[in-house]
């Protein structure tokens, strides 16, 4: 029997297919906050490895290549909540060797375990300087544009 060249499940999204993916995250109030296309630069994501949800990998199971979808998903099948835990303060005194950042600055912050964190500057007074470790996206719902560029490539890029 010959094989059914029309057949297009083998380019189909399964559980545990790697896919070659265009996407842009767009925020509520319309703004893009990271794009692919952007920048010509697709991405190759592992379905079932844990690095995505299960709501978003839900979303593109069984899309297939050249497909295109857009979906919105809440904060807590994203980036999470914003977690309080996560807002610490420091005193100007912690930023010596730095000097006193702006609001709005990103810096890196060395762990307790040897490793780095990234941090947000959220506001700086003369007796306190708050730093948000939640990430960016952390809280807000997403709009996804996506578009199937490969599943299961042979060599994604």
């Amino acid at each position: 029997m010959m094989p059914n060249f029309e057949d297009n499940t083998i380019n189909t999204i399964k559980e545990s297919s790697r896919v070659l993916i265009h996407f842009d995250l767009v925020l509520e109030d319309g703004s893009v906050a990271e794009s692919t296309k952007a920048h010509n630069k697709p991405t190759l994501f592992q379905l079932g490895d844990g690095s995505l949800s299960s709501e978003l990998e839900s979303e593109l199971m069984g899309l297939s290549i050249g497909d295109k979808k857009e979906f919105k998903l809440p904060p807590n099948a994203v980036f999470g909540e914003i977690n309080p835990n996560l807002i610490q303060y420091f005193t100007p005194r912690d930023f010596l060797e730095t000097g006193v950042p702006e609001i709005g600055t990103i810096m890196m912050f060395n762990t307790a375990s040897g490793s780095q964190l990234a941090g947000v500057i959220k506001s700086v007074d003369e007796e306190s300087i708050t730093v948000d470790f939640n990430h960016p996206l952390a809280g807000k719902t997403v709009e996804f544009k996506v578009e199937i560029i490969d599943v299961d490539p042979i060599d994604p890029l």
